[in-house]
């Protein structure tokens, strides 16, 4: 089931902050038959459609990272769509992967499908042991359903599809709106456009207490190829990084690669989310995977591509 240069690899989602690490890496790498599609060329959440795609392409490997994703505002606004689409995406991908022959299947899932409460670090069989976290079980539940079905298709038709759970991930080509973005992203744009402002001080959510542990996307996919090659049980797999920091940290450290001087402000208002997210990744780690990315060199990385995405308007 090893991979080989000549291997036909279709990634699903591949223009997303996931997808395009996989594409890169993919490319890196030198596989000349990766195989992608934009969503104007191909509907994922058309069941023909992508069926007819599977039929005339013929991928043997499949990267499932498409997915609607976002932070906490923007799963409780859009609930519905949240669970729709994401369970429409994945339904269809692996269903028609079973139905044309796919070789081996990755789907990507989330650490939001443990429990609120769960023990930390979370080891992968905390899963469906207890309430998830309210202001995104709605995406949570949708990927818990991904996994549930990859292992379902496994014990009735015997098919490799394996399911990854990353932990908070942030990099190359991410999404700073924010309205819809996670915390790192959101951070890196209030604090540059305070700078840029002169503001005094950039109010963010909650009490900056909780505890995140955040992977660099690249990392992940270097971790993906890597599981597509040495791993193939029922059991889901974590991906972390294997440290964990606060919230008030990470505006910080933010703040000081930005170069923002103003004050930071703590809007108690607002909703901490999860308490804290932290993975348990020894089974990974056990097969010889590491990350590569430390946390101060990727977030230098990631302000830098947030100022090429600026079109060049804005300096450091």
């Amino acid at each position: 089931m090893e991979l080989s240069r000549e291997s036909r690899i279709f990634v699903a989602g591949h223009r997303g902050l996931v997808g395009s690490a996989i594409w890169r890496e993919l490319q890196a790498q030198g596989y000349p038959n990766a195989i992608c599609r934009t969503r104007s060329e191909l509907d994922l959440m058309d069941s023909a459609s992508v069926a007819r795609f599977f039929e005339i392409a013929k991928p043997e490997f499949v990267f499932v990272a498409a997915a609607k994703v976002g932070g906490i505002l923007a799963n409780s606004t859009e609930p519905a769509a949240f669970i729709y689409e994401n369970l429409q995406i994945q339904n269809n991908l692996i269903n028609s992967a079973f139905r044309f022959g796919v070789k081996k299947l990755l789907f990507l899932g989330s650490s939001c499908i443990y429990p609120k409460l769960a023990p930390q670090p979370m080891k992968e069989e905390y899963l469906l042991t207890g309430p998830l976290e309210s202001t995104n079980e709605w995406y949570a539940i949708a990927k818990i359903a991904g996994i549930k079905m990859c292992q379902a298709y496994r014990r009735q038709y015997g098919c490799h599809f394996i399911s990854v759970m990353p932990t908070n991930l942030y990099g190359t080509n991410d999404n700073y709106d924010l309205e819809s973005s996670h915390v790192l992203p959101a951070l890196i744009r209030k604090f540059h456009e305070a700078k840029v402002r002169n503001d005094s001080a950039v109010l963010c959510w909650g009490t900056g207490s909780p505890m995140r542990e955040l992977l660099h996307a690249d990392d992940l996919a270097r971790a993906c190829l890597f599981l597509m090659e040495v791993y193939d049980e029922e059991q889901l797999i974590n991906v972390g990084f294997g440290d964990e920091t606060s919230i008030k940290a990470l505006a910080e450290t933010v703040r000081r690669i930005v170069g923002f001087e103003g004050e930071i402000q703590w809007d108690r208002s607002k909703p901490d989310g999860t308490p804290r997210k932290l993975l348990d990744s020894s089974r990974l780690f056990a097969l010889g995977w590491k990350p590569r990315i430390n946390f101060e060199t990727g977030i230098r990385m990631v302000y830098d591509d947030f100022l090429k995405s600026q079109n060049g308007l804005q300096e450091k």
